[in-house]
């Protein structure tokens, strides 16, 4: 196996960026949902304005790992920072990719002045429930997830 470097992500990483969320969404049974454009991935991340940040993990040249992640604000924690995707490619999985990313986005939480991360888990996603569980993290059942859709 070839070594594996996690790293910031650049403007180039993201039409592979996008095609792991789309495997991510596929695993989750939701790729009908994904409906969002390299071009407005790539200018959400790396225009005028971005809104994420991400690290990738590459091995031989190739992105097979992303964490994907934004600022979120709390008026009783202040600054945190939200994990939105943490996604190894299935052939890569169990080679500690994603411990090595997590672990990335976790560091810069704390270097960058954020008081925590936060993140979603599906209640049916046993294995990224066990993953996360190694980092004693609190499940809250009390609350709802709640979106809503605009129409353009």
């Amino acid at each position: 196996m070839s070594e594996i470097i996690i790293r910031k992500a650049v403007r180039e990483d993201c039409a592979p960026m996008l095609n792991l969320i789309k495997e991510l969404a596929e695993y989750k049974r939701a790729l009908h949902e994904v409906t969002l454009t390299l071009e407005q991935f790539t200018e959400d991340g790396f225009g005028r304005s971005p809104v994420w940040g991400a690290f990738v993990a590459e091995a031989g040249g190739e992105i097979v790992g992303i964490s994907l992640y934004y600022d979120r604000y709390s008026t009783w924690k202040g600054r945190r920072l939200y994990l939105e995707d943490l996604v190894v490619t299935e052939k890569m999985r169990g080679k500690q990719i994603g411990k090595k990313l997590f672990e990335a986005t976790m560091e810069y939480g704390r270097t960058n002045a954020y008081s925590g991360m936060v993140f979603q888990v599906l209640n049916w996603n046993e294995p990224a429930i066990s993953f996360y569980k190694k980092y004693s993290p609190k499940f809250d059942d009390e609350w709802f997830n709640v979106s809503i859709e605009f129409k353009s």
